[in-house]
């Protein structure tokens, strides 16, 4: 992109800055509602270029954005003495900087990133985004500038400038006629050429990254830590599962710590389901970047098999409207990831394909913000010791330093609460060193006769089974106590599954009976 457009972009970025301040504080004189600011002008081109907006251009732009005139200021190879027609709207950019701040900071919607009016705020070269264009343009063909815009995610007057600069330069070319005042752009064989050489270093087309500086700033605004759970939280994270009161009243402060916990106790008492729940009682969505650039490399976070996007504007993320808000982000639900047995080192560093070049963010990237559990702790494929040395600063200083594929580190967040879900005493496992930075250390126990008896009523009317008490008392006196066997959580919904199966295969009424229970205990 030329110095001047480069310029123009930066101004616009001071412009909108400044608008966001009070009035006091502005940089720049008061303006009536009538007045407008002088804005450099485009030179006078013969061809496509001077086609007028259309209103479908306008719809196109964030609230009430003056498309037609941003548009012409970022594109702009020398300016003129400025006149009436192509003038920037001060009153517009104020209500559109008041639309757009009007929710921050209010308790009942999230912080969210602000949509980016300039490569300022983009926060890449032009260089880099051009070269993601002709990777685009070189895979998918010929396609509209509005297309390109909402595949790489950013607004349609930046991409546009970005393409005018690439036809100066004979890399694109305009196909066939506008279509509400936008082209089809088509690669040229020059453009192609580089577009192959560019893949080489990275095959990465999709939206444009976010820089490792802003993700920071924007986890700052959404840390887990600063997240305070209160008792109807944790009962309304909670609700579909039998759980003590007196457990929760332990799980409630833990949670709140923000430093981590151990889930201990016998196997099959609901230590995996605790922890899957906890990231429901933080309450609010969070939002995460589809990539990241970090140094050149392009790291994706937004995982579909972790994360669950949650529609800005719906109950969950309220009162922010889909042009206010960067595209580049998705809002989810807070995320909990699980790691068990299977885990390894290599989960826990950045990872590069090698034939596409891309990266993928590690296991505590993708968490950040929820819950990263590690289950059946101490059964890892990878030595205890080699984890724990892994994350003792992370979990003390809050941050990590990931190694990227060319050996440079990068500091990011380490905000996530740490479970580790163990059928093992804690201090068997590690040393009082990292014991101390986990400060809480909750046991799970065996359910008591009265909760066994829940636990069928739930999971009896869940699997349409007739309830019996007598057959679970029954159950209790001859397979438990008179065996010295200790109750477990998961053994209800266990022998219900083979009673049913039991039942159906014998054409029984779907019921409790010493019979089918017997069956089904040995």
């Amino acid at each position: 992109m030329s110095e001047s457009t480069q310029a123009m972009s930066d101004f616009l970025d001071d412009l909108w800055a400044d608008l966001r301040k009070p009035e006091n504080e502005r940089n720049i004189p008061h303006v009536a509602t009538e007045s407008r600011v002088p804005a450099p002008l485009v030179t006078p081109v013969v061809g496509p270029q001077n086609v007028a907006a259309t209103p479908a251009e306008v719809t196109d732009c964030p609230i009430a954005i003056d498309a037609p005139a941003i548009r012409a200021e970022l594109a702009t190879e020398r300016t003129q003495p400025p006149s009436e027609e192509n003038a920037v709207d001060a009153a517009a950019l104020t209500r559109a900087a008041n639309m757009r701040s009007r929710h921050q900071g209010s308790d009942d919607v999230p912080p969210f990133p602000p949509v980016a009016r300039s490569l300022r705020s983009v926060g890449i070269s032009s260089d880099w985004l051009s070269r993601l264009i002709l990777k685009l343009l070189a895979a998918r063909g010929a396609l509209q500038g509005r297309a390109i815009a909402n595949h790489i995610r950013l607004l349609f007057p930046l991409v546009e400038a970005l393409l005018n600069d690439l036809r100066r330069e004979q890399m694109v070319v305009l196909k066939g006629e506008a279509v509400a005042g936008d082209y089809t752009y088509l690669i040229t064989e020059r453009g192609m050429k580089l577009a192959r050489e560019y893949s080489r270093e990275c095959t990465y087309f999709g939206a444009a990254p976010i820089p490792i500086r802003q993700y920071n700033e924007m986890m700052a605004q959404q840390s887990v830590a600063d997240v305070t759970v209160r008792s109807a939280d944790l009962e309304r994270a909670f609700d579909d599962l039998l759980i003590d009161p007196a457990l929760l009243r332990i799980l409630g402060p833990a949670i709140n710590s923000g430093r981590g916990l151990f889930l201990f106790g016998e196997p099959g008492n609901g230590k995996t389901s605790i922890a899957e729940r906890v990231a429901r009682a933080f309450g609010k969505p969070m939002w995460v970047p589809r990539a990241l650039l970090a140094d050149g490399h392009v790291i994706r976070v937004f995982d579909p098999a972790i994360h669950t996007p949650v529609e800005p504007g719906s109950a969950e993320c309220p009162g922010i409207d889909a042009a206010e808000f960067d595209q580049r982000w998705v809002c989810i639900r807070r995320p909990t990831v699980i790691a068990g047995g299977e885990l390894t080192m290599s989960e826990l560093e950045v990872s590069e394909d090698s034939g596409s070049h891309i990266s993928e963010a590690p296991l505590q990237l993708k968490s950040n913000g929820g819950v990263l559990l590690i289950d059946d702790f101490g059964r890892q494929r990878m030595p205890v010791d080699e984890l724990l040395n892994r994350w003792i600063v992370p979990l003390e200083k809050r941050y990590d330093l990931l190694n990227l594929p060319n050996g440079k580190k990068v500091q990011v967040p380490f905000d996530q609460l740490v479970i580790f879900s163990t059928n093992l005493e804690p201090r068997d496992l590690v040393d009082d060193a990292f014991l101390r930075r986990i400060p809480y250390k909750v046991e799970v126990p065996n359910p008591t006769p009265d909760q066994f008896h829940e636990l069928f009523q739930i999971m009896c009317r869940s699997l349409k089974v007739d309830y019996r008490r007598e057959a679970v008392d029954y159950l209790i006196h001859m397979h438990y106590q008179r065996t010295s066997r200790p109750l477990r959580a998961c053994h209800p919904r266990d022998l219900l599954l083979q009673i049913r199966n039991y039942c159906l295969y014998e054409e029984v009424p779907m019921q409790l009976t010493k019979d089918s229970i017997d069956f089904a205990v040995r």
